[in-house]
């Protein structure tokens, strides 16, 4: 990739709608415009920045759509270069021929995620907003995309800046004295003041890793579990609160046999709601993959609901199914009210209980609202909180090599050793933001871009 070369893409999706828009930037951007664009008076690029015109396109086939051109003269635009927009009518064969024709003027089809890229190394954006506009964009819920508009914003990048210049002060404190060893005499005070800095910046660090938990579930989902022996009702379940008939129901005990998962919105968290294979001895081998699989989603799960028949006792199977848990992440659903209800199931108090019949629907509300409020005390929404799994292993480096430096400053070793953990965990925190990046690191960062944003 090269700043040099202009590019264009479609940033609109791609299919029927009103209005497509084709992305142009780069040096070259308004002189493609000319070759391409006609209107009266001027060509775009005698006009203003600000400025939009109606015109026509026109390419090698001739006429080819009415259209609208915005223009964005540098520094002025998302990527800092000179961009323009064209919007046609929207549709996949009208849009493709404006861009073909943009294309054949000199421009070069955008990289998943360039223009964005670019407005990075322009220093538009750091690496934290970059990542946040592909987080708004495939946010699932409100709370998402508030979290990414704060990124966006650059709150986070403020934060990690403060860090990194107390990590970068420390280790200039520390490189001060290395002036003074040859006179045995290091000046009062520097030792002291980088030791300061570095528990400011641990302070800082844990206090962003502290939000990864709530974070990562707004970015990711909170995963919740349908647990339970073969033939409780856990798919009739699944159907009643996804309101549609995801999951097969059948009589015969071992019917889901795999994982089932779909996403649903509640109180602006996305929820990953997850069916899965009965709990059971079995010789099948199919349904024991299953029921291992089940088994690996209950491990990692945010909330489990945990199902047995309102008919029966609490089996020996479901005491093991909810032994040495955090109580706080079950619910205990007793199903199929309607066919009957035990006075003494021996459900331990500590759980919450609910009792419900997916199938006439009582019950359902009071359980979704127990799923809501158990949702939404593990995710507080934090501001500035750790949404990307990249920031966070890179934090977790940093605190590591802080901590190294901290114990070797401490133990008064040589000062080169404290001065070089502190290197290392400025340089962790310079790669979340962007100030130290190398080409594998931006394309990690923006393989995951969409063409044309």
């Amino acid at each position: 990739m090269s700043g040099n070369e202009t590019i264009a893409a479609l940033a609109t999706p791609p299919g029927v709608g009103a209005i497509s828009i084709i992305r142009i930037s780069g040096p070259e951007s308004l002189a493609i415009a000319d070759r391409v664009f006609r209107c009266r008076g001027p060509g775009l690029s005698a006009r203003p920045h600000g400025t939009f015109v109606v015109g026509r396109v026109e390419g090698s086939e001739g006429f080819l759509d009415e259209a609208v051109a915005l223009i964005f003269r540098a520094p002025s635009s998302y990527t800092r270069e000179d961009v323009v927009e064209i919007q046609c009518h929207g549709g996949r064969e009208s849009s493709r021929r404006v861009l073909r024709a943009v294309l054949e003027s000199g421009a070069r089809l955008a990289e998943p995620g360039e223009f964005t890229r670019r407005a990075f190394l322009n220093g538009r954006l750091d690496l934290t907003q970059a990542e946040a506009v592909m987080d708004l964009i495939a946010a699932q819920s409100d709370r998402a995309a508030a979290a990414a508009a704060e990124q966006l914003r650059g709150g986070l990048r403020r934060s990690l800046d403060a860090i990194y210049e107390q990590t970068v002060a420390a280790a200039a404190d520390l490189e001060a004295g290395l002036d003074f060893l040859d006179q045995d005499e290091v000046p009062e005070g520097l030792p002291q003041s980088a030791a300061d800095r570095i528990e400011t910046a641990l302070k800082e660090i844990r206090l962003l890793l502290s939000t990864w938990d709530e974070g990562h579930r707004l970015r990711e989902g909170a995963l919740v579990v349908i647990s339970g022996r073969p033939n409780v009702g856990k798919s009739t379940l699944m159907n009643a609160l996804l309101g549609r008939p995801r999951a097969i129901v059948t009589p015969i005990p071992g019917t889901t046999r795999d994982i089932l998962e779909e996403t649903l919105i509640l109180d602006g968290v996305p929820v990953r709601l997850v069916d899965t294979a009965g709990l059971r001895v079995t010789d099948c081998a199919i349904e024991k993959e299953g029921i291992a699989r089940a088994r690996a989603l209950l491990a990692e799960a945010d909330l489990r609901l945990h199902l047995i028949e309102a008919r029966s006792e609490m089996s020996k199977e479901d005491y093991e199914a909810l032994c040495c848990e955090d109580k706080q992440r079950y619910v205990i659903v007793r199903s199929k009210r309607d066919i009957g209800v035990h006075p003494n199931p021996k459900i331990p108090s500590e759980y919450t209980t609910i009792c419900i019949s997916a199938k006439t629907g009582d019950g359902l509300e009071q359980l979704i609202q127990t799923i809501k409020d158990k949702i939404s005390n593990r995710i507080l929404s934090p501001p500035n909180s750790v949404i990307s799994e990249r920031h966070r292993l890179l934090l977790v480096e940093a605190e590591r090599e802080l901590e190294y430096g901290k114990n070797a400053l401490n133990e008064q070793k040589d000062p080169t050793i404290p001065i070089t953990h502190l290197r290392s965990a400025a340089e962790a925190i310079g790669k979340t933001t962007g100030k130290i990046y190398h080409e594998d690191l931006l394309n990690q960062v923006f393989s995951r871009f969409c063409v044309g944003k």
